[in-house]
């Protein structure tokens, strides 16, 4: 990695400030002063700043219960952003992985590891996603067996993938599915004659929505979670 972009990702330089402070003197590699601002960074290699070590930030992977009123992009637009209720240094290199609507809630992951966030949203993995359904009407076990056959959805051209609903009560389910249409869960038990009244994402691959966050709180992923995705 080239040393101003080394600098930028594990100091709050910005590139023109990381530039200046190689031209200056003020970086040196393994007790070396560096003044190339091309010059590559081994894994390694010791940086300093100011005779201070700069420590990698590496990359970070958590898990967020969002709650309702949030929108899944890096920026507020009509609704908030949920990177907002994320207190990290560097928050803006950090993307959602995927996406959920304004009106759904529950699991949300965000890293700043794009290969990672890649083989999960990749359609090509079917990462299997798990959905908490509340319906409007009362449902009906004839449909389990609609949704493992796949759906033909309004204004699609091939069914759904083969989806796994288990019926809780009436008017409650659990939704597994291995793609992310627009609106998928929703239009799909539309299909079906029902109107989903509220959805919550419990689950992504093997990784389960921590229970003791509440609303709006986050914690990071454990290695254990991480590496269930590579």
């Amino acid at each position: 990695m080239r040393l101003d972009k080394y600098i930028c990702q594990n100091t709050n330089l910005t590139r023109s400030l990381a530039k200046k402070a190689i031209s200056s003197g003020q970086i040196s590699v393994n007790l070396e002063c560096i003044k190339n601002t091309a010059f590559k960074v081994k894994r390694s290699d010791q940086v300093f700043y100011f005779g201070e070590q700069i420590s990698t930030l590496g990359h970070r992977y958590l898990m967020l219960n969002k709650p309702l009123g949030y929108i899944c992009s890096t920026q507020d637009e009509v609704h908030p952003s949920v990177l907002n209720l994320i207190d990290v240094d560097k928050r803006d290199r950090l993307h959602i992985v995927g996406r959920l609507d304004v009106d759904t809630t529950g699991l949300v992951l965000i890293t700043d590891d794009g290969q990672w966030s890649h083989r999960i949203t990749s359609p090509k993995k079917n990462c299997q996603k798990s959905y908490q359904v509340d319906l409007a009407e009362n449902i009906s076990a004839d449909i389990i067996e609609l949704f493992k056959k796949g759906l033909l959805l309004k204004n699609e051209l091939k069914p759904t993938l083969p989806a796994q609903l288990v019926l809780q009560s009436k008017q409650k389910a659990l939704l597994s599915i291995q793609e992310g249409r627009y609106h998928q869960v929703k239009r799909m038990f539309a299909a079906v004659g029902n109107h989903v009244e509220a959805l919550h994402r419990v689950s992504i691959g093997s990784i389960t929505l921590d229970v003791q966050l509440g609303d709006g709180e986050w914690r990071y992923l454990t290695e254990d979670e991480i590496t269930s995705m590579n």
